[in-house]
């Protein structure tokens, strides 16, 4: 009793103080706070980084920047906020005279230190040491020697470098580089049809950030579940702002989260098997990562940074050792948030493989996933009926944590056709589906509900 009690004068004193620091740091900058309020950032060159390209990721909507259609949101023209900003996320405002003003996502793709960080990489690949005038440096790295001669980016040239292109085949390239976005002449798979400043652009994006790639690659336009890119200006890229994130439902009503996790296992499904072969497998898979949409409760991946993408008809014509042997992920204890046990070369070497399942199980549904603190995941306390049935936890468990061969698979099936029943039926209608037991007993149930 003792302890708690000094814990919470510490706790107290702590947060009084914190508050003090804030109000002194506010009228030590109250110049700045006004002159931020009073400036529009985004017009700046050097805010940006459009002053280091082609060391950065496009300039597509460098006239909409400058011409001050891109404006912060209130906070993010407050510097002195960045300090907690690690992540270099913003929130603005774009607007068009036509269509009026929407909300969008800015991301620098990195924090500060993994931005000076590449600079230091490219001057020593440039001139053995860590500083030096960027843009002559890019001009002798290997994201220059890939000049207008060259055909194809081809495998073997960028194998590596980062998530996207762990195990790349041509096929993905030349989707990468037709749907490029940062050029006019977008449509080709031909990287000699690239000015040299647009290819240096695009593989530096590649090695150091990807994300830009995968959304262009895999647009939303074409129903998959990533956030729709917009364009980019010198270091900061612009994307649509999609709503939420997934967090903020954690203690939403028990219909929401059903209906939220449902979305899930359908997205874990489509990114697993898709008409085009590719398997896209998610590595860092937290409450963080996804969003919902305000308007539809459309679940989006918001940060597609590490994804891995396997070409799964380049595996069948390779055929590498076991690689039609069905893949089953390990679960292995952690103690920290949202970690996965993933081996990447196996996921570029297997047909079938449940990873995508595992993730979104085990770091976002049961009862097994951890974020800021909380244990139980979305799908904490069901309602009592539910939870006498029995089978959601079970097939939550075997999803997470199989004791069965194969059990994952089966259990993820079975746990999105749960989901999908339970989004169907009212609390009423659901107490009547818990007693049958049997599948042909179902049948009959939903064929009454749809007469």
């Amino acid at each position: 009793m003792l302890r708690s009690l000094k814990f919470g004068r510490v706790y107290r004193c702590g947060k009084f103080l914190f508050i003090v620091a804030l109000f002194v740091i506010l009228l030590m900058n109250t110049h700045n706070l006004f002159a931020s309020f009073q400036r529009n950032e985004l017009t700046d060159r050097r805010f940006i980084g459009l002053n280091k390209c082609p060391a950065c990721f496009g300039t597509s909507w460098c006239r909409k920047f400058m011409n001050g259609q891109v404006t912060f949101e209130m906070w993010g023209r407050l510097r002195f906020l960045d300090f907690f900003n690690v992540k270099n996320v913003y929130f603005a405002q774009y607007g068009e005279p036509r269509e009026g003003t929407r909300r969008v996502v800015l991301k620098r793709l990195g924090s500060n230190q993994e931005l000076a960080e590449i600079d230091q990489k490219i001057c020593k690949r440039a001139t053995g040491r860590p500083r030096c005038d960027l843009i002559q440096g890019m001009y002798k790295t290997e994201f220059a020697r890939l000049n207008g001669d060259v055909r194809l980016l081809t495998p073997e040239v960028v194998e590596g470098w980062s998530d996207l292109v762990h195990c790349p085949s041509q096929r993905l390239l030349d989707r990468v580089v037709r749907r490029y976005a940062e050029t006019k002449d977008s449509g080709s798979f031909l990287l000699k049809n690239l000015k040299d400043t647009e290819r240096m652009q695009l593989l530096m994006t590649l090695a150091f950030n990807p994300e830009p790639l995968v959304l262009q690659s895999f647009p939303s336009d074409e129903g998959w579940p990533f956030a729709k890119y917009l364009g980019a200006c010198g270091r900061m890229v612009a994307v649509n702002y999609v709503g939420e994130e997934l967090w903020s439902f954690y203690n939403a009503p028990w219909e929401k989260r059903v209906d939220l996790a449902k979305q899930l296992m359908d997205i874990a499904e489509q990114l697993t098997n898709n008409d085009f072969d590719f398997a896209l497998y998610l590595l860092d898979v937290s409450f963080d990562n996804f969003a919902v949409g305000p308007r539809d409760g459309k679940v989006i991946v918001v940060d597609a940074e590490n994804v891995i993408v396997a070409d799964k008809r380049l595996i069948k014509q390779n055929k590498p050792e076991n690689y039609d042997v069905w893949y089953e992920s390990r679960y292995e204890e952690c103690d920290k948030e949202a970690c996965l046990s993933f081996s990447k070369d196996i996921l570029c070497s297997r047909v079938t493989v449940d990873h995508n399942y595992y993730a979104v199980c085990q770091n976002l549904l049961s009862r097994f996933a951890t974020w800021r603190g909380t244990t139980g995941g979305l799908l904490h306390d069901p309602p009592a009926d539910v939870l006498k049935d029995g089978r959601l936890t079970t097939l939550l468990d075997e999803c997470t944590k199989p004791q069965k061969r194969y059990g994952r698979y089966q259990a993820a099936k079975e746990l999105r056709e749960f989901l999908t029943q339970l989004t169907q039926l009212s609390n009423t209608n659901r107490e009547l589906l818990f007693r049958c037991r049997y599948q042909s007993c179902q049948h009959w149930f939903q064929s009454c509900l749809r007469g």
